[in-house]
């Protein structure tokens, strides 16, 4: 969800922002120190510190859903939340991961606003280990009811990724557990067979793209009586 697309061996981004990845003004997000700022790509940079970010799917997804429903919206916000590396379980309510995501959740629509969806791409990390693997759905579940319940918000729309790959041998085993959710109000985007770097475990900038599309079509399909 962080975005790798564009970074190069020796953890360097290359610096090219596809067209659909564009900044325009009408598109904000919540930096880490919980202003609000044009969004650019990468648009996680200071919020996975940890790693190289580049490209990922949050600026086609927003220049997609402007581009269909422009008229609709003033301001588009994106709250960029992910911490690439990281097993559900780091998420559950009480982490520093979680507290973290309903903090900048709360702050960035504490002068107005409304959350319209969370974007969900996680899970690479928890196809190593079975028991990880086996506990995916349940801790998804939970995970969607803990941030319902937080954020005051009980039909807030969940948009989940189905993984394209994973650091471990059990990817089907996390991806069944993805595709068998069945809240209310959670819909799922499948990235399998989307292309992959050459680490086999990331998106390329083009596949991102592609999944911010994806994502973007699957909320206006879902959530167009909301807007």
């Amino acid at each position: 969800m962080a975005g790798r697309g564009g970074v190069i061996s020796g953890g360097k981004w290359e610096g090219n922002v596809p067209p659909e990845c564009q900044p325009r003004s009408s598109i904000v997000r919540l930096s880490a120190q919980l202003g609000w700022e044009q969004a650019h790509e990468p648009l996680h940079a200071d919020i996975d510190v940890g790693k190289t970010c580049g490209v990922g799917p949050g600026m086609a997804f927003a220049n997609e859903v402007l581009r269909a429903r422009g008229s609709r919206f003033g301001v588009l916000g994106l709250v960029p939340c992910a911490v690439g590396g990281t097993r559900i379980g780091e998420w559950a309510r009480g982490t520093r991961l979680y507290n973290e995501l309903v903090r900048r959740a709360t702050e960035s629509v504490r002068e107005g606003g409304v959350i319209r969806a969370v974007l969900w791409y996680q899970g690479e990390s928890d196809t190593v280990n079975r028991v990880d693997a086996e506990g995916y759905k349940g801790n998804f579940e939970r995970l969607v009811m803990d941030l319902r319940c937080d954020l005051k918000n009980p039909n807030l729309p969940v948009i989940q990724v189905a993984l394209a790959s994973g650091e471990g041998q059990f990817v089907d085993v996390v991806r069944k557990g993805q595709l068998d959710v069945k809240l209310g109000n959670v819909k799922c985007v499948d990235a399998k067979g989307l292309r992959l770097k050459e680490d086999h475990l990331h998106l390329t900038a083009i596949s991102e793209v592609h999944l911010g599309i994806k994502l973007a079509r699957s909320f206006l399909n879902s959530s167009g009586h909301h807007l």
